[in-house]
């Protein structure tokens, strides 16, 4: 820019102060572009009880404009103005409707305090609940009908708590849950509000479902499969054409598809498309005020099943460490149809233990039974006792997650070799079955209910087997939480053999204690009858544990145990011997993993062991 001034002595007075003013203006401009780039500084002081604190801290924008370079003091006043409309609108989201809320700026500090008091005054009940439903009349006069009291018994926004919109939104998604779940599955909310009286403090709900049509299966349509036969999907499914629309029986259905480890994902469920088309038909018929005919004949949609096959073959290499076993090397190999079966083999690798085995399952067959078949040999030196088995086994199980059985008819070839002792043989043909139930609230991490396992069996037949047996055993494992951050694990196991001889029967069906999931404290298996250098099994076996657990931060928690149980030849040998320890605990995906320290009292050591999961 170009200045011209005049050339006198006044003028020459006026030129220095403008030429002045010009260099302050210049010198001061740096300055005021970086305050107007910082912005106005102020901190947020909010004053209200319980979580309204967090909901005002999260959502004012007293809050969310600190910091901002473009705000300036007019701006901030006009914030602190609005703050408390905006924290009344919060805080009745809470349920409080009659607050007392004021604001303020304190400029006599170094730096602004924006302050809002909120005091929420007395909190806005349920007071009654109308639910209305639409619809809902089955066409078959038999069936079971939806009943209201049921429903309304099951609303979770009940009568007497404080009114949260949060909590008002979830009970009416519940509620369309529950009557979608069966039978209804295109039910939908047809009207709902909440007229609030703050003088009163009560909320008076409304709630209006409409069923839509009744819905059934119309059959079976499979989509993604190539690799696999259909009859993999089909022996599976249990949901007939005719039956009425079931979540829980969809449900069953995927987690049946999905165990058979045909399958990366499994999605079920029925194909809405030619149910949208017939809405959209509705709709129009409604909007030129055509009456909403009355539903004579079910809506027959296909039962859908879309899969992601596994790939057919795969092979993994896995290591590890047990405080049962030692280090472990294993390599697996599966192929998921050799001439239509399925087929899983490993060789193990343990300090203790050596096993290679290959195994063949059968799709499941229509009427929901598993058979399999295979053969392994294992080779263990435990406590001075080599063993080395071979086996052939057929297998048939059936059930569920929540009651397994099998039947299971195996060969055993075995030898045991003990120091200065002969090496015996043994051959033997038993059969077994055996029952497993899970009353549990979470079957990979419990926390309430019990698990038992019940076998029963034996080699009765002089067929192949040197001794006749029976045998049984019994485990059992029960979980109960005593407050928010405790809880107690009770466990116990029995085993019994009866033979007319012990000499002939397979050292696998003896009995012996000791290790992580047994009486720990003590080496793996360390607990039966003493045999020269070595401990073997016995025919009696009793065992039992106790447990308390503390969690201080979920899923991190400590444990206190005792242990108690041997083996032995008679039942009157059962010296228990005990053993008790501290432990670590962690809530992990794939179960609990538990670092235990055990001191056995009737060796006096004491001794780490790590285990995951529980065992059955």
């Amino acid at each position: 820019m170009f200045l011209a001034l005049p050339k006198t002595s006044a003028a020459k007075a006026g030129r220095s102060r403008i030429l002045a003013q010009i260099a302050l203006t210049v010198f001061a401009l740096p300055a005021t572009c970086a305050a107007q780039a910082q912005g106005v500084q102020y901190t947020v002081d909010i004053q209200a009880p319980g979580r309204l604190d967090d909901l005002l801290e999260t959502n004012l924008d007293l809050v969310r404009w600190r910091g901002n370079p473009r705000l300036d003091q007019d701006q901030l006043l006009r914030l602190v103005k609005d703050a408390p409309e905006q924290a009344r609108t919060l805080v009745a989201t809470e349920g409080y409707y009659s607050p007392k809320i004021s604001s303020g700026l304190d400029t006599s500090t170094p730096v602004q305090v924006a302050r809002v008091i909120v005091d929420p005054g007395e909190p806005v009940l349920v007071g009654d609940l109308d639910l209305v439903l639409r619809g809902f009349e089955p066409l078959d006069p038999s069936a079971k009908r939806i009943d209201a009291a049921t429903l309304r018994n099951n609303w979770t926004l009940g009568v007497g708590s404080r009114f949260r919109t949060t909590d008002w939104e979830a009970a009416k998604r519940n509620l369309l849950r529950q009557v979608m779940q069966t039978r209804y599955p295109r039910a939908q909310l047809a009207e709902s509000r909440a007229v609030v009286d703050p003088d009163a403090r009560r909320a008076m709900l409304y709630v209006a479902v409409d069923s839509g049509p009744e819905v059934r299966y119309e059959g079976l349509r499979i989509e993604g499969l190539s690799r696999y036969p259909s009859h993999i999907v089909t022996n599976l499914n249990l949901i007939k054409p005719g039956d009425e629309y079931s979540e829980a029986a969809m449900q069953a259905l995927q987690a049946r598809l999905q165990d058979t480890g045909y399958f990366s994902s499994v999605e079920v469920g029925v194909d809405m498309s030619a149910a949208l088309e017939e809405n959209i038909d509705q709709l129009q018929d409604e909007q030129q005020g055509a009456p909403r005919a009355a539903q004579q004949n079910p809506t027959l949609l296909p039962l859908l099943v879309r899969v992601t096959e596994n790939k057919q073959r795969n092979a993994s290499v896995g290591l590890g460490y047990s405080t049962n076993t030692g280090a472990r090397a294993q390599v697996n190999y599966d192929d998921l149809n050799v001439r239509g079966l399925r087929m899983k083999s490993n060789v193990i690798a343990e300090s203790k233990r050596q096993e290679a085995r290959a195994d063949f399952y059968v799709p499941t067959s229509a009427s929901g039974y598993n058979d399999s078949f295979g053969a392994g040999f294992e080779r263990t030196d435990l406590r001075g006792e080599i063993t080395r088995v071979a086996t052939a086994a057929v297998r048939r199980a059936w059930g569920t997650p929540l009651m397994e059985r099998s039947l299971t008819l195996e060969y055993l070839s075995e030898q045991r070799d003990i120091d200065n002792i002969p090496t015996t043989k043994s051959k033997s043909v038993p059969l077994t079955y055996s029952i497993t139930k899970r009353a549990v609230d979470n079957l990979v991490l419990p926390t309430r209910g019990y698990v038992a396992n019940v076998q029963l069996g034996g080699a009765l037949l002089p067929v192949w087997t040197d001794e006749r047996f029976i045998r049984a055993s019994a485990r059992v494992a029960y979980y109960r939480p005593l407050t928010v951050a405790t809880s107690l694990i009770l466990r116990a196991e029995a085993g019994i053999l009866a033979s007319k001889e012990k000499e002939g029967v397979p050292g696998t069906f003896l009995f012996r204690a000791g290790g992580d999931q047994s009486v720990r404290g003590y080496p793996y298996q360390s607990l039966g009858i003493q045999e020269g250098n070595a401990i073997v099994g016995g025919r009696y076996m009793l065992t039992g544990s106790a447990e308390y657990q503390y969690w201080f931060k979920p899923p991190w928690g400590v444990a206190v145990f005792v242990d108690a149980g041997n083996a032995g030849d008679k039942f009157g040998d059962l010296k228990p011997a005990y053993g008790v320890g501290v432990g670590a605990r962690w809530r992990s995906p794939v179960g609990p993993i538990n670092v235990d320290l055990a001191y056995g009292e009737a060796i006096n050591k004491a001794r780490l062991h790590f285990s995951v999961g529980f065992t059955f």
